[in-house]
């Protein structure tokens, strides 16, 4: 089994001097890649000086998460890819518990370790914990992680568990599956385009595991900090692509209509705290998804719908009103 730990760089020689060294001191069981996407930067001229074994796939031009993986798997050769975030530290013998479940079940198409957070490593990381999930409206929470409340690692998730998506911080899939069910949507740009991808995977057949014996250890924010208006903008945006491309059409308008609200008390929200960029963000991600609402109609209807899709009807609702912060309690 060919494994690639493929790692996107755009100008960050720093994370990859922070972050490289653990990856290929920890990844003898496959070969580590650095896709850049046309840094203007030193940070390949980096690579090629320190880790001269590396190999480099260099993009045309900064596609985002989407395109970049997109155009860079397309030149590797594996059986398995590895999407790793360039703030990511692996662990020793993190390969192994992956290598080993790929190998047991042919029906796995894609997993992700346990996350945990770089900074403060008793906790869960917000970007996919210990493994995604959505409600009925298409808002993503994770076990570990719902909303901004961060649970810490007390061993409550040492366990491999079918999860509905995996963080695209720590992506492993076979390439097969990849190429078979369309790879990332490049209309997203970056942000929840592992859903989307995690979401097709599910409707033809194929299950996503979190395997609790692989840690990792992830910076967060290191590309687009979440107080920047533009990951408001993203998520907002991408959240109603989500929905619109994919939800079964027997409650699809249900769930839009009512999102559509949900989002706009979101940015009064964000209007009355006096964060106004964000507010901003909000108004742009809608004009956006109604301008690129028919492209997303068209794409709808060439994929097949599986059926439920949650466990719950509305995280916000679990959250904010009967004040269950914790996935155990949901």
């Amino acid at each position: 089994m060919k494994i690639a730990v493929v790692i996107l760089n755009w100008n960050g020689r720093a994370l990859l001097e922070e972050f490289l060294p653990s990856v290929v001191q920890n990844s003898k069981e496959a070969t580590v890649y650095v896709a850049d996407n046309a840094s203007t930067d030193d940070s390949i001229a980096y690579v090629e000086k320190e880790f001269p074994n590396i190999k480099i796939v260099q993009n045309n031009e900064n596609g985002g998460y989407a395109k970049g993986y997109n155009d860079a798997l397309s030149q590797i050769d594996a059986d398995i890819y590895c999407l790793l975030n360039s703030d990511v530290e692996v662990t020793p013998n993190w390969l192994s518990p992956i290598i080993k479940e790929f190998s047991d079940s042919e029906k796995t198409a894609a997993a992700q370790p346990k996350i945990l957070d770089y900074k403060k490593k008793t906790h869960f990381e917000y970007a996919g914990a210990a493994g995604g999930f959505i409600d009925k409206l298409g808002y993503p929470y994770c076990r570990g992680r719902i909303f901004d409340t961060i649970e810490e690692d007390k061993g409550q998730y040492n366990y491999s568990t079918p999860i509905f998506w995996a963080t695209g911080a720590c992506l492993f899939i076979r390439k097969d599956v990849f190429e078979k069910v369309g790879k990332l949507d490049e209309d997203f740009f970056a942000h929840q385009e592992e859903i989307d991808l995690c979401w097709r995977i599910q409707n033809h057949g194929y299950t996503i595991m979190y395997l609790s014996d692989s840690t990792v250890y992830h910076l967060g924010g290191a590309t687009l900090d979440t107080m920047n208006p533009k990951k408001t903008y993203l998520n907002f945006r991408n959240n109603l692509y989500l929905l619109i491309k994919n939800v079964r059409k027997s409650h699809l308008w249900f769930v839009i209509l009512i999102r559509l609200i949900l989002d706009g008390l979101a940015g009064a929200k964000y209007l009355f705290e006096g964060k106004f960029p964000h507010f901003i963000a909000v108004i742009k991600a809608h004009f956006s998804f109604y301008r690129n609402f028919n492209t997303f109609i068209k794409k709808r209807k060439k994929l097949s719908k599986t059926g439920k899709y949650y466990s719950i009807f509305s995280v916000v609702w679990q959250y904010f009103i009967l004040k269950r912060k914790h996935f155990n309690q949901l």
